[in-house]
């Protein structure tokens, strides 16, 4: 699969569950230490907001602090569509994935970038849900994807303090319960 299509359609499954954040929700706590949903979702729209900077060649230092701050305003949901809107259109040239990106730790491909963003935001929209108490299986080819990836990046990711702990698994996990484990979170409410 197309990183690309990848990334758009985990930002389509995100962007349902911040659709159904009720009112109260804001504050609920997330799988994510320290992170309540409002937290949650600022995080993705700040991703978002920074994709088409990164992958237009810009560097952290020239976007500088432009995406500080609270990036829902008063409007959360469409916040997030709009941010998610427009990643997504970054993504869309050909050329975006041999692009050299400037990270804030080294320069990648833009295909690695994606990749990095894409897998982010199918793990949120695990986290997400359920914190909102919604449907929280994700979509298994999304699911597969990402763990074949994350196979090669998981001890960069723990080494870097970004990931908990891997969970301990039986034997007959299925594959969504067992890429969480391996991002240090619980598998999926019955």
């Amino acid at each position: 699969m197309d990183i690309r299509e990848a990334y758009r359609r985990a930002l389509d499954h995100f962007g349902t569950r911040v659709h159904q954040v009720r009112a109260g929700q804001w504050r609920l706590p997330t799988a994510c230490a320290d992170w309540d949903v409002h937290t949650l979702v600022d995080h993705l729209v700040g991703e978002s907001l920074w994709a088409p900077e990164l992958l237009a060649g810009r560097t952290v230092a020239e976007v500088g602090d432009r995406f500080e701050g609270d990036l829902l305003g008063d409007d959360p949901v469409k916040a997030f569509d709009v941010a998610a809107a427009g990643a997504i259109r970054a993504c869309e040239p050909d050329e975006v994935l041999t692009r050299t990106v400037h990270l804030s730790f080294g320069d990648v491909p833009g295909e690695e970038y994606i990749t990095e963003l894409f897998a982010d935001t199918l793990i949120h929209t695990w986290d997400l849900a359920t914190a909102i108490g919604v449907d929280d299986r994700l979509d298994p080819e999304l699911v597969l994807v990402c763990a074949n990836w994350f196979a090669g990046a998981e001890e960069a990711y723990r080494q870097a303090g970004v990931i908990g702990d891997r969970l301990p698994l039986p034997e007959d996990a299925d594959p969504q319960t067992r890429l969480l484990a391996a991002w240090g979170r619980g598998g999926t409410r019955m």
